[in-house]
């Protein structure tokens, strides 16, 4: 290793300039709340605590946010079918047709 003699005034500025860094990182992990962080991975219970409730509500808004968007698309393609566009409203009609032959038969459709 190499090693090279600091002036004095040159050390205290690098000094001044590590202590102004460790205290502005100090500051940062501070506003990560880093240290909250890791006291809640020193404690499985609650880590899965948090983590069982997280996927509860990710679980119930999925639940609510597709219920919500299957009844838009089901209602605009009502209004389409209403409205009798030509090419919508015949491929509507062949979809609805085929859930309903499938639910009576139970049996896989195939097209030729």
């Amino acid at each position: 290793m190499k090693f090279r003699i600091v002036p004095e005034k040159e050390g205290k500025n690098q000094l001044e300039f590590l202590t102004a860094r460790i205290d502005e990182l100090s500051i940062n992990m501070e506003k990560m709340k880093l240290a909250e962080y890791v006291d809640m991975l020193n404690n499985p219970r609650r880590l899965l605590y948090i983590n069982f409730l997280q996927g509860i509500s990710r679980g119930f808004g999925t639940a609510i946010g597709f219920t919500i968007l299957a009844a838009i698309i089901i209602y605009f393609m009502q209004r389409i079918i209403l409205i009798n566009i030509p090419l919508i409203g015949q491929f509507i009609a062949d979809l609805v047709e085929i859930v309903q032959m499938q639910l009576r038969v139970g049996a896989i459709i195939i097209y030729f």
